[in-house]
């Protein structure tokens, strides 16, 4: 799938967010830079503790203390976003982005039916009376594949199943009709089979209704599904971004080429899966240098001494590696 336009529809420019202390102060994402276009499927992927998440949360505005954002600019629409009042922004969450969140039944209040919570979110974001809301959430259910549509309104979330009640999350973060969906981890502990049914969705969303989707997620498979561009963070910073073909292809960062090793072929034969060495570092014990090197086959003696800029490559991969490593 190709984007629907040209023009970014959010733009991330050098984001940086900390984590405040008493007396200190740790970076927990640096220099972080992205864009979106209309009917684009950006995927971040990383490993855990990577900052995907805080990515997304510093987008719609709901970083928690200790965490805020120190400098760098977001940009919805042509719209600068990050300075806007806590009232504004509460608008434009839902009527402009809207979240998919990771654990549905955090993100459901359990004591109320799905229908009222979705007709409340329409008519939050829309302003619509009931009875239009009332249909408008059963035309949601439907486009989200839940069956008996109507019926269902009066469901609780308990009563449906974990993909179903992942469906309806999705319904929910459509509610406000956003221009962008922000997607963290929708398919976390959720089998095969009902992975891919929530990946297609997001994909028919992306195409039939040319909204921007950021698909956060840890795995590289959900990524080669879904995205048309890919996004690979390691503690906190950007280390190569492009088209999905290249850098799953051809991946020249050697986290990236980790990630994609990764990947189990059909029919392949394989003991044990590569597997990259050591383990992210910690929020405020980052190394010297390169964040990666300690665990990098390629290290070279700068890797230790300097951060390594971003660069773009002639194949419009940007890529942060002192050591370019075609694969």
């Amino acid at each position: 799938m190709s984007a629907g336009s040209t023009a970014a529809l959010i733009e991330i420019r050098g984001l940086r967010v900390e984590m405040q202390a008493r007396d200190s102060s740790a970076v927990v994402l640096d220099d972080v830079s992205l864009s979106v276009r209309p009917g684009e499927i950006l995927g971040v992927v990383g490993e855990s503790g990577a900052g995907k998440s805080v990515t997304g949360a510093a987008i719609i505005g709901l970083l928690e203390p200790p965490l805020r954002m120190t400098s760098g600019e977001i940009w919805f629409d042509g719209r600068r976003i990050d300075t806007l009042s806590p009232r504004v922004m509460r608008r434009l969450r839902g009527a402009g982005i809207g979240m998919v969140f990771q654990d549905p039944l955090t993100a459901l209040n359990p004591v109320f039916t799905i229908g009222r919570q979705l007709i409340e979110t329409i008519r939050e974001h829309t302003g619509t009376d009931r009875a239009a809301a009332v249909e408008r959430a059963v035309e949601l259910l439907r486009q989200v594949g839940i069956p008996a549509a109507r019926e269902r309104l009066g469901s609780y979330p308990h009563e449906f199943s974990g993909g179903m009640r992942q469906r309806v999350v999705v319904a929910l973060a459509l509610a406000g009709n956003p221009r962008l969906i922000i997607a963290d981890e929708p398919t976390t502990a959720l089998d095969v089979s009902i992975q891919a049914q929530v990946i297609a969705l997001l994909t028919k969303i992306a195409r039939e209704l040319n909204a921007g989707v950021i698909l956060i997620t840890h795995d590289m498979g959900v990524i080669a599904e879904a995205a048309d561009r890919v996004a690979v963070m390691y503690a906190g910073r950007m280390v190569e971004v492009g088209a999905v073909e290249e850098v799953l292809r051809r991946p020249r960062h050697p986290y990236s080429q980790g990630l994609v090793s990764s990947i189990p072929e059909i029919g392949a034969r394989l003991e044990s899966l590569p597997q990259i060495a050591g383990a992210m570092p910690r929020v405020g014990a980052l190394p010297d240098g390169c964040a990666f090197h300690p665990r990098c086959p390629k290290r070279l003696p700068v890797c230790a001494q300097t951060p390594p800029g971003q660069r773009t490559l002639p194949n419009g991969v940007t890529l942060a590696c002192w050591a370019e490593t075609p694969s």
